[in-house]
This record gives structure tokens, sequence and C-alpha cells, in this order.
């Protein structure tokens, strides 16, 4: 069984027992994190993709050591004018190792089911709607709308102003 998780911005492939250099987590030796971006995993043959992340599934791992990865040398030089500089960087870097992977989600206890807080939505009055759905029903109906009706609806427009017929001759004209 293995499982492809994203850890600080970075995908690894990781299986059970193994140790992994990933970019420097929070915590002390021996914290236990939980992992929950699991983005892909595989079990008896079974291939499970997430859409971006699998839901429920975890992967528990165990930091080992806090360390700084290998020197890298940044060395620069321009040729003919005497100029170089020589410097280097150290990541710091965690050693975890992975515990366990579960691609089923934990279920709540009864006391973290309580201390959950619903989310209550209010309802949304819509009187615009429903006035335009009635006036809807009544065309198809075959039935006019009366127009104080629609004097009263916040929707609609205002009546716009004609042009007189000597303005649209003038303007054929030219």
């Amino acid at each position: 069984m293995y499982a492809i998780v994203e850890i600080a911005g970075l995908q690894y492939k990781v299986q059970k027992d193994q140790r992994v250099y990933v970019h420097r987590l929070e915590g002390k030796t021996g914290d236990k994190i939980t992992l929950d971006r699991v983005l892909l995993a595989e079990e008896k043959s079974t291939v499970t993709v997430g859409a971006p992340v699998i839901q429920g599934a975890s992967i528990t791992a165990s930091i080992l050591n806090q360390v700084k990865a290998d020197k890298v040398i940044v060395f620069k030089k321009k040729r003919r004018k005497g100029y170089t500089k020589k410097t280097g960087h150290r990541q710091p870097m965690t050693e975890i190792s992975i515990l366990d992977i579960s691609l089923s989600p934990k279920k709540k206890t009864a006391v973290e089911k309580k201390s959950a807080d619903p989310v209550v939505k209010k309802p949304v009055k819509k009187v615009a709607a429903k006035k335009e759905a009635s006036d809807i029903a009544a065309k198809k109906a075959g039935k006019k709308v009366s127009e104080k009706k629609k004097a009263t609806d916040p929707a609609a427009k205002k009546p716009v102003k004609k042009v007189s017929e000597k303005k649209k001759e003038t303007k054929k004209i030219n």
C-alpha cells in the first residue's frame, strides 16, 4: 500500500514504515503529525484518485529529527572584472517516519459531535422572484398581467420616451 501526499507544497510517494526528508515542519522530536492532503492512494491493486484530495483519508507520521540538508554552493563570477563571490546554503529539513495510512474517515465520538456547532442558514426572502413566477404562470394560462402589478414590481422598467415622427423623417433624409 502506498499513497501520494502533499507536504509543504511538495508531493511525496510514501509507504508505511518509510523515512522521508521533507521541508521544515513545526514540531519537536517524537511529535505525531497528521497529513490530510492525500492526492492518490493504492491498496490491494485498487487505485483511489482524489479531486484534488481524497476525502477522509489521512496519514499519521512521527517526527524523528530536525536536520539540515547538504550544503548547496552558490558561486558567482564575472570574467575579466576581478569579481568572485562564493556563498552556501543549507535547507532546514525534517525527518519523518510514516506510521499509518488510513483511507476511511475517523468516526466522531459523542463528545466531538456535541462540540461541533451546526451551521444554521437563514431563509432569504425572494419577493420579486415570487411576483415574476406568478406573472409567468398567468402568461402561460393566457391571461393578461395587470398593469398595477407591474407598476408595484421593483424590477419593472420605466417607460421609454418615443421619438416623434418628424425627427424620424429628418434622420432618414440625412
